[in-house]
């Protein structure tokens, strides 16, 4: 019994000994205003990069692992000023740094990136800016990627060459990006920012602990009731760029009794116009999470988000119309009525519901399960003209009418349709005289011509068409966490969508009509005895009249369906954090036609009505990465991925509007990508030098436009197609003083084109239309990417006193037109005096070569010259931000404000070659019109100077 007792007290006094012989880091986080506990704090031990959170008590702790000798704690929290607290670890010692305060960031530099990025990314992908991945950065603190966010964005420069589809954006874990094109669509969740300061950014394919991740990185942002500080903000702001107002208010109720949260937000935004003219802007929002804490293990929480935004869309001009009008011009809208009217509006309503279940099966694992459902439409308004009457002649039916078209800037309308003659007569310069005083004095829409059209043909040649994507689609997933050990992590998901993506043209105004012929206006043969069919929308309902609200001209499903799996371990040790992962995906589409089109009757494969063939893929990937830890200063970060990517439904079937004829060739794409960075971090400086390479193979793409060759609309599918980025980024960031800080990032960057892809046509007067060899010669020319090479120079000033100001500079080169893949294939060589499109072009379900008759003057050095591709010029833009606080009471009032392009710079931010008139003739003409091209280059034109000011309550 005395042996036991003395075993007992023996043991006891090693196990307090042990415990206080443990060296540990342990303390507190508060609001340094309120004094209120802080969660979800990220301490970072600088020294070894190892990390915690601070619970909901705001404490935290490190008790494994523990470096000695002088560190430095970094403290850091979306919405809060980040914070660093030097110490000094004593081996067996306890340090206690209780009561560190973080002071909430006032300066709402992310209202800079909503009105810079998000709006701007709310045109169509008509517009050029959809494929902006600036986005996807807001959320980072690397000194390079805010540069990238904030200051370059407004030249659409993208980090590395990638395009927001190679990027993920999730919410609540939940995947936002779309299967139709593969990117996030940012109307969706437009006007709710003031809730969605929470997020959580990857850069690249490091790990990350929802998805597999992609090139561009991945955000997600945490739209959680429980994650919300309690507290109300209400806040206007004024602007010149995208909108002309907006009004927003919150309020968050923190944690209730009970275990209930909630979160509420309202917003609107509007203006007749941003800095380009004609662009109406009118969006409402609207959001709501309500969440549950079940008992200690369990959450429930319900997130919706509305966001309904009409906006007045505007385009590419060339140059000869930019001389004419500036960089405001915008042909798409008029006066009707006294009042402007946009005829390309672009309406988007699909809200979203989802459903998350938050499980802590123990302390060191957890699970979170997602039901998400988004539905609503996408419609892009544009003016028909070609609307057509049935009569019948000699016991025929035969249709007439259509009509000139009424854009103003209709390239017949414009000065050089005049002087496109070699040796001008007097009767072309006075044409031309007139033709440039009109477009001067007005070259904007003429809505009461169309008006006038429809009342005095007794008919409607005028139609105001939308084109509408209609979807439903259903979201679960599953993901995992679970801490193995203090040294290793295990991440894991299972996700499943189900998409219902219907498509069709639907009437919006028949402007004074009474109906509107439901044919295809192009159709020649309908004229000739037993060629009727071809001309008929649907066959099986033909000639119909159609009037407001009715579809019309398509109408067909695309059903999609996506399961995939994710897995991935993280290990954390003093020396060295490395990381493995892979993915394994099942994708599949199939079309389903509701019309029966008069060009591809029938069913199946090479009809048009019910169900496509079913395109399969299955696609897996791999990365890892590690970083080595040289000392707590200097850090080495790798990471290397290999995958392959299912196509898009855009990309994967040739043309949908009328049949359900897939892509030939189509595979996925295969991506292998690495890139390695110096990092350098200390309580003053903080640097990264990177320097990437990524792969890519069998990438597809479509494109649209017209031609006179085939006199249609005709779809350009270009498959194989392998590029290769490849470049060198750095951000360096220098705390001068404790007010002043000074940095500085750039990039160079060479986006390249590495083989000739494979090309052919695809169009309602044939199935498929290759030239020569069915290739374009895109190898070694540069993929239209926005500037190659960006580099800025800044500095910011925080004052004690709560306010601050910062300046950059932004230096931008080496940006490329996006080069017509029609010019360079063979169709640029051939005569077309030696073809004929009537003769070609005899069975719309045929597939057709064009080979052969070259022309006989070709010269290789003069082809060389005249298919060079286009660098724009260099530029520099000057940019100010800026901010002030009060606290008065229990109120806090603010305003932040930025001025973008100082200097009013002019500069192209893209643009691309058309593809009309693209023979070697032609184009020794057009380029070497000293009057200007008729179909020269189209431009995206930079803004000049913008403001944005925004004043804020908070409580």
């Amino acid at each position: 019994m005395k042996k036991s007792l003395l075993l007992f007290l023996f043991t006891i006094a090693f196990s307090l000994t042990s415990f206080a012989q443990r060296t540990l880091i342990k303390g507190s986080v508060l609001d340094g205003i309120t004094g209120e506990p802080i969660p979800d704090v990220t301490i970072i031990i600088e020294e070894t990069g190892q990390s915690t959170k601070t619970d909901a008590k705001g404490e935290f702790s490190f008790t494994s692992n523990v470096p000695l000798g002088e560190q430095v704690l970094k403290v850091e929290k979306v919405e809060y000023a980040t914070k660093r607290y030097p110490i000094i670890v004593n081996e067996g010692q306890t340090v206690d740094i209780s009561g560190m305060t973080l002071d909430f960031d006032s300066s709402d530099k992310k209202d800079m990136f909503v009105i810079s990025i998000s709006d701007d990314n709310l045109n169509s992908e008509d517009d050029g800016l959809t494929d902006n991945i600036s986005g996807l950065l807001q959320a980072s603190r690397d000194v390079f990627l805010s540069a990238a966010a904030f200051d370059f964005s407004a030249t659409f420069f993208r980090p590395r060459g990638l395009d927001n589809a190679n990027g993920k954006v999730l919410i609540n874990g939940v995947e936002m990006n779309k299967q139709f094109n593969g990117r996030p669509q940012w109307a969706n969740w437009g006007g709710v920012n003031d809730l969605q300061r929470n997020q959580e950014f990857t850069m690249g394919m490091s790990a990350n602990d929802y998805t597999f991740g992609d090139l561009a990185g991945t955000n997600n942002i945490v739209m959680r009731a429980s994650k919300y500080r309690e507290g109300g903000r209400i806040s206007y702001a004024s602007a010149n760029r995208s909108y002309a107002g907006r009004v927003m208010a919150s309020y968050s109720s923190g944690l209730l009794e009970g275990g209930w949260s909630y979160a509420i937000l309202g917003s609107r935004r509007y203006g007749d116009q941003g800095f380009v003219d004609g662009t109406l802007y009118d969006a409402n929002s609207f959001f709501v999470a309500v969440e549950k804490r079940i008992n200690e293990k369990h959450s429930l929480n319900f997130t919706s988000i509305y966001a309904q935004n009409r906006r007045g869309r505007s385009t590419a001009i060339t140059q000869e119309v930019f001389n004419l009008k500036g960089r405001k011009y915008n042909p798409f809208w008029g006066i009707q009525d006294g009042e402007q009217r946009n005829s390309r509006m672009r309406d988007t309503e699909e809200p979203i519901l989802m459903l998350n279940h938050y499980w802590d099966i123990s302390s060191k694992v957890k699970l979170n399960t997602n039901v998400a459902y988004q539905f609503g439409e996408i419609a892009n308004s544009r003016v028909d003209n070609n609307g057509k009457r049935a009569i019948e002649q000699n016991g025929q039916t035969i249709f007439v009418g259509g009509a000139r078209n009424p854009d103003p800037m209709y390239y017949q309308t414009l000065p050089s349709f005049f002087l496109q003659d070699d040796n001008p007569t007097a009767s072309d310069y006075q044409q031309a005289f007139l033709a440039e005083r009109e477009f001067k004095n007005d070259g904007q829409w003429d809505w009461n011509t169309l008006y006038e059209g429809n009342n005095l043909n007794g008919y409607n040649v005028y139609v105001l068409q939308e084109d509408v994507v209609e979807d439903k689609q259903w979201t679960f997933n599953s993901i995992l966490d679970a801490e193995l050990n203090e040294n290793i992590r295990i991440n894991a998901a299972v996700n499943y969508r189900i998409l219902n993506n219907q498509n069709y043209a639907r009437i919006e105004d028949l402007l004074g009509g009474s109906g509107f012929l439901d044919i295809d206006a192009f159709n020649e043969d309908a004229q000739q005895a037993g060629a009727n069919a071809t001309a008929q929308s649907n066959i099986r309902n033909p000639n119909r009249v159609v009037t407001e609200g009715e579809r019309f001209r398509y109408n067909f499903d695309i059903d999609a369906n996506v399961a995939s799996a994710f897995t991935q371990a993280q290990f954390r040790y003093n020396k060295i954090d490395f990381y493995l992962g892979g993915n394994i995906s099942s994708t599949n589409y199939q079309r389903n036609g509701k019309y029966e089109n008069g060009y591809f009757p029938g069913e199946g494969e090479t009809g048009s009505f019910g169900k496509s063939e079913k395109l399969e893929f299955i696609n897996f990937g791999a990365k890892a990465g590690f970083t080595y830890k040289v000392t707590g200063k200097h850090l080495i970060d790798v990471n290397g991925s290999y995958f392959t990517k299912a196509p898009t439904i855009r990309s994967s079937f040739a043309n949908a509007r009328q049949n359900n004829q897939t892509v030939r060739g189509l595979e996925s794409e295969t991506i292998q990508s690495v890139d390695a960075s110096y990092i350098f971090r200390s309580p003053t400086v903080k640097a990264r030098l990177t320097g990437f390479y990524s792969n890519f193979q069998d990438g597809s793409n479509i494109g649209f436009f017209f031609t006179e060759g085939a006199a249609s609309l005709v779809q350009e599918i270009q498959t194989d197609i392998d590029r290769r980025h490849r470049g060198v980024e750095f951000g360096v960031e220098v705390q001068i003083t404790p007010t002043i800080k000074l940095k500085s990032a750039g990039s160079i960057g060479d986006f390249i084109f590495t083989n000739n892809p494979n090309l052919y046509y695809s169009g309602n007067r044939f199935s498929s239309l290759t030239y020569g060899e069915g290739k374009t010669n895109l190898e070694n020319l540069h993929v239209a990417s926005g500037p190659e090479r960006a580099l800025q120079f800044g500095f910011e000033y925080r004052d004690p006193k709560f306010w601050n100001i910062g300046v950059t500079s932004n230096f931008f080169s080496n940006a490329y037109v996006n080069p017509s893949a029609l010019r360079r294939s063979e169709a640029f060589a051939i005569d077309p005096a030696f073809t004929d499109p009537d003769e070609l072009f005899l069975d719309p379900s045929a597939s057709y070569n064009v080979s052969g008759n070259r022309f006989n003057d070709y010269d290789e050095d003069v082809a060389r010259s005249l298919l060079k591709q286009e660098q724009f010029e260099d530029y520099m833009l000057v940019n100010i931000v800026g901010g002030k606080s009060w606290r008065v009471d229990d109120y806090f009032i603010g305003f932040f404000a930025t001025i973008n392009n100082v200097f009013n710079q002019d500069y192209r931010t893209g643009g691309f070659e058309q593809s009309r008139a693209i023979d070697y003739r032609s184009q020794i003409e057009e380029q070497g019109n000293e009057n200007g091209p008729l179909f020269g280059n189209r431009y995206f034109f930079g803004n000049g100077t913008t403001y944005y000011v925004n004043v804020y309550v908070r409580f």
